[in-house]
């Protein structure tokens, strides 16, 4: 079906992370077509020169939108994309579509301490210390659990990120994803996993979609073989609350469904404000054949306990 095409194009942000996870989908490709040439187009994005408040660049499509329109030209085949840097807000751009989403990777958020930090732990942490995260959602439920830390943004690479937090003396420790640190040959630097009832994951955490254009049958196709259908069901229920909720770039928005042992499927989702003080909790559960209709219920359920105002209220970051 691909013999028009002797070289398949993944579009990819530039960043290592981005392009181990690129490889690794290269990696995949060639184990299910022995013989396919896969080749990596690295594409610079706004979100990832830019240094400032992501909100100043319409949020995180920011990461995005430079491979969309790559995409629609015909200059890429499909991209790769981690889901928690895909907004909701917004319809995914006409013509294009998820074919794939790889078996989810671990969600947990962990603290990495700087080199020859004396702490190892959150608890061990006196008033005032400093951390860094790129994640309104991670300062806001950080400062719900202690109000008496300083939490900064610290926007980059995860691995320049680590660079400056042992080069430094600004930050006594980060919050990074597991998932990312293990993408970078760097699982060492978690020092502790925070438990999730203190740190509700991103919707989308630990997902990497693979995207094309619909009209493009045969790589449509050929990704669908790579496609998980518990991370489909899973990532649908996420996305369908995010959409509804009509969440920002500045809104502390978590979400994360899973399987329970009898079947069915859970969806946890909240809203922050942007230190945390107040919030919204919701969790429902449905039939696995009904993602979609649990996301928008699980919203409604956020909307009715306040979240809009919530969300407005964290629209302007000063």
């Amino acid at each position: 079906m691909l013999t028009d095409r002797p070289t398949l194009r993944i579009g990819s942000r530039t960043s290592p992370m981005a392009l181990a996870q690129a490889r690794h989908v290269q990696a995949l490709l060639a184990a299910l077509v022995p013989g396919v040439k896969v080749e990596i187009i690295g594409i610079k994005t706004s979100g990832d020169q830019w240094q400032g408040d992501l909100a100043e660049l319409g949020g995180k499509g920011a990461f995005v939108k430079a491979i969309d329109r790559r995409l629609l030209a015909g200059e890429i085949d499909f991209a790769v994309h981690c889901m928690k840097d895909v907004p909701g807000d917004v319809p995914l751009p006409q013509g294009l579509t998820f074919a794939a989403y790889l078996p989810r990777e671990d969600v947990a958020d962990v603290l990495v301490f700087r080199s020859g930090s004396p702490y190892s732990s959150l608890e061990e942490l006196p008033p005032g210390t400093r951390i860094g995260t790129s994640a309104v959602r991670r300062k806001a439920q950080l400062l719900r659990n202690r109000p008496d830390l300083q939490i900064e943004r610290l926007r980059g690479n995860v691995n320049s990120r680590l660079a400056r937090l042992d080069a430094e003396d600004r930050f006594e420790a980060l919050v990074l994803a597991r998932a990312g640190l293990h993408r970078i040959g760097m699982p060492q630097r978690a020092s502790q996993e925070l438990p999730r009832d203190l740190m509700c994951p991103a919707v989308g955490a630990g997902v990497i979609g693979l995207q094309c254009r619909i009209a493009d049958g045969p790589v449509l196709e050929l990704l669908r073989e790579l496609d998980d259908a518990p991370t489909r069901v899973h990532i649908t229920a996420e996305r369908a609350m995010l959409h509804a909720l009509q969440g920002h770039c500045n809104s502390p928005i978590a979400g994360h469904a899973t399987t329970t042992a009898d079947g069915q499927l859970c969806l946890t989702g909240m809203v922050f404000s942007r230190e945390g003080a107040t919030f919204a909790y919701a969790q429902e559960w449905d039939s696995s054949q009904r993602p979609n209709e649990l996301g928008t219920y699980v919203a409604a359920t956020l909307l009715r306990k306040g979240a809009r105002s919530i969300i407005d209220g964290s629209a302007n970051p000063h």
